[in-house]
């Protein structure tokens, strides 16, 4: 275990030799995230009164047990990725190229809340009045209908890609890097993501990926949004139209959920009353 220290005696923990010199190119270190199991490290950085993220692969993380190398090729790619899905609500990508045997990807940092559970702000973020939830799903959901469109589906969508700048009122999502083209069919058996969003088909191996699979992560996503205790009706503070709504398309048959997540977004939105 090798530990560098940063001004401000700020530590970075990896399990072998690395040279981070590198990052003072976008300014002192004020933040590190040095315990994802991706590969990566990350960090907030900051120059002249500007404010970033940087997500760096080519180190060896405490959590991670791959190779440097597999992790660097998974982040050129991710870049792509994010280029391909520019859109209002995703962190946009202002820099990516080879960095100290690795690669790295520069985001603009934001104060936003994530929903993560392993974020402090969680709490924060289950906290805002449900007004502000709504414009959350909206946004979110608005996205995925975005990434259908242009030939993708999510993959390892969960809440810590959610945020909410409170400041602002604005959305934001991250972390797509695993998004995939369509057709896509699930080559491993257990995919990868969190349980509390995954699809029936994210588990078996040949099974397709596609945009009612992205029904499903929707639907979860509402009810892990909307009523983080349970999926009762009882813990749900919305219409019991809605409520319905969120769990057919988060239902465990293909065929019973919405076939589109434009069909879903009609849905959702005459269970509001909002048509």
């Amino acid at each position: 275990m090798v530990v560098t220290l940063f001004p401000d005696g700020i530590p970075c923990v990896v399990k072998e030799e690395t040279d981070l010199s590198f990052l003072h190119r976008w300014g002192r270190v004020f933040r590190v995230f040095d315990r994802q199991d991706s590969g990566n490290l990350c960090f907030g950085l900051e120059r002249e009164g500007r404010r970033y993220f940087l997500k760096y692969a080519g180190a060896r993380p405490l959590c991670f047990d791959g190779e440097p190398s597999e992790a660097v090729r998974l982040l050129e790619k991710s870049a792509q990725v994010i280029r391909d899905l520019a859109h209002p609500a995703l962190l946009p990508l202002l820099w990516d190229g080879p960095v100290a045997g690795g690669y790295a990807l520069l985001f603009p940092w934001t104060d936003a809340l994530c929903m993560g559970k392993q974020y402090p702000t969680r709490a924060a973020f289950l906290a805002l009045p449900v007004e502000k939830k709504l414009a959350v799903f909206q946004a979110v959901l608005a996205f995925h209908r975005h990434v259908a469109e242009r030939g993708y589906v999510s993959v390892d969508f969960y809440d810590g890609c959610v945020m909410y700048e409170e400041e602002t009122g604005r959305p934001l999502l991250c972390d797509v890097d695993a998004y995939h083209r369509t057709p896509f069919f699930n080559p491993v058996g257990r995919m990868w993501g969190s349980s509390r969003f995954m699809a029936p088909e994210e588990y078996q191996k040949g099974a397709p990926v596609d945009e009612r699979t992205m029904v499903y992560t929707m639907g979860s996503f509402a009810f892990e949004l909307f009523s983080p205790e349970g999926r009762e009706l009882s813990l749900w503070p919305l219409s019991p139209a809605a409520w319905k709504c969120a769990g057919k398309a988060a239902s465990s048959q293909r065929e019973n959920r919405y076939p589109t997540l434009r069909s879903l977004e009609e849905a959702w939105d005459r269970a509001l009353g909002r048509v």
